[in-house]
């Protein structure tokens, strides 16, 4: 194996909340040396009426994905593109029709199956994080409700590669101590890390995250380490191009430091396996 850069699940201006154009964020991606870089564009069929008012979400997917693979043809032979797409996982059987109808015409090279919302609102808005009269839930619960909703995500009747951000409800949490550890949701992160390596899924080190290094935390990748998980993939999880390979060298070394040799890509079921 050659050691290569990879960022595998950024976002252009065809997402909702995208910065830069595909044509910027590849361009920059080449500049920058990476050799296998993946785009996942937001597909939010699982944000609630209201919030779509709020923050319109809908994508053009024909654009996309045409736009996307005549880019990958360009960069052939000098960068490998990833066409992929970030699912939004819910219960809602219009967007799980629609998650399908996406993945069998479009085929994106990849999958990434997040977790945003909780009852259609998305952590970023605080919404899951109270009650329907407006009190705040004790960081046990609301945790607890996030951990849960992953935990079922892994069984999505669609098609995925990649379990997304784990932790992502700390990102947004109005509580003094954020932290999501394993002394208070050991047995609850462990069912979905052993859930992760019997699907054969690809666990997320995200650097997505402001509050500290990555997404899940370094414990928690001590212990998916720990239960046997080897499979990781890297992703900025940039919607500009300046967050491109974002904290990527201080990543590897604590993963190194854990014991992980690979990073994993995937596409179109293979999974890469790219020396650290």
């Amino acid at each position: 194996m050659q050691k290569f850069l990879t960022d595998v699940h950024t976002h252009s201006t065809f997402s909702f909340d995208g910065v830069d154009t595909l044509d910027t964020m590849l361009k920059t991606a080449h500049e920058k040396g990476v050799a296998f870089y993946g785009v996942a564009e937001h597909f939010n069929y699982d944000s609630c009426e209201a919030y779509v008012k709020e923050l319109p979400q809908d994508i053009d997917q024909d654009g996309y994905f045409h736009k996307g693979r005549h880019l990958q043809d360009d960069y052939a032979g000098c960068m490998n593109v990833l066409i992929g797409a970030e699912f939004g996982f819910t219960f809602d059987e219009k967007a799980i029709k629609r998650y399908l109808e996406v993945y069998e015409k479009y085929r994106p090279d990849f999958v990434v199956n997040s977790i945003h919302n909780k009852d259609g609102w998305d952590y970023y808005t605080k919404k899951p994080y109270y009650t329907a009269d407006g009190t705040l839930k004790d960081k046990k619960q609301a945790y607890g409700e996030y951990l849960q909703l992953v935990k079922q995500s892994l069984d999505a009747p669609y098609p995925y590669d990649i379990v997304a951000h784990i932790g992502y409800c700390i990102r947004y949490a109005p509580y003094d101590d954020v932290s999501i550890t394993l002394a208070e949701f050991g047995a609850e992160i462990d069912e979905i890390l052993k859930g992760i390596i019997q699907r054969d899924k690809i666990l997320e080190v995200n650097s997505g995250y402001y509050g500290g290094l990555c997404l899940p935390t370094e414990e928690i990748l001590r212990r998916y380490y720990v239960l046997g998980g080897r499979k990781l993939s890297f992703a900025s999880d940039a919607h500009d191009a300046g967050r491109i390979l974002d904290k990527r060298e201080e990543i590897v070394d604590v993963l190194k430091k854990i014991g992980f040799t690979y990073i994993i890509v995937p596409c179109r079921g293979e999974h890469i396996k790219v020396e650290l």
